[in-house]
Parts: C-alpha cells; sequence; structure tokens
C-alpha cells in the first residue's frame, strides 16, 4: 500500500510541476508564485 500510495504522489507531484511549468509568468504572478518556487510548491501540494 505505501507503494501504491507513493505513486500515486508521485504522478501528483509530475503534473503539478508539468502543468504550472505550462503556466506564464505573469499567470504565475497573479498566483503569487515565481518560476524557482514550481517544485517546492508541488511538494506542498502533494505532501511530500
Amino acid at each position: 500500500m505505501n507503494i501504491a500510495r507513493s505513486l500515486n504522489n508521485w504522478r501528483k507531484y509530475r503534473q503539478t510541476v508539468t502543468e504550472l511549468g505550462r503556466m506564464s509568468d505573469r499567470e504565475l504572478t497573479d498566483l503569487g508564485i515565481g518560476r524557482s518556487d514550481i517544485r517546492r510548491v508541488a511538494r506542498n501540494a502533494v505532501g511530500i
């Protein structure tokens, strides 16, 4: 079960990084996120 949960968390993390990475700098700024913060935000969103 831990393996399945870890895999699911990894998928959510990658999806979040991908989606945020596709946004323009303007869109990210509107959300209060810098481009360099994308991975940190994704980790926090998933709880890693």
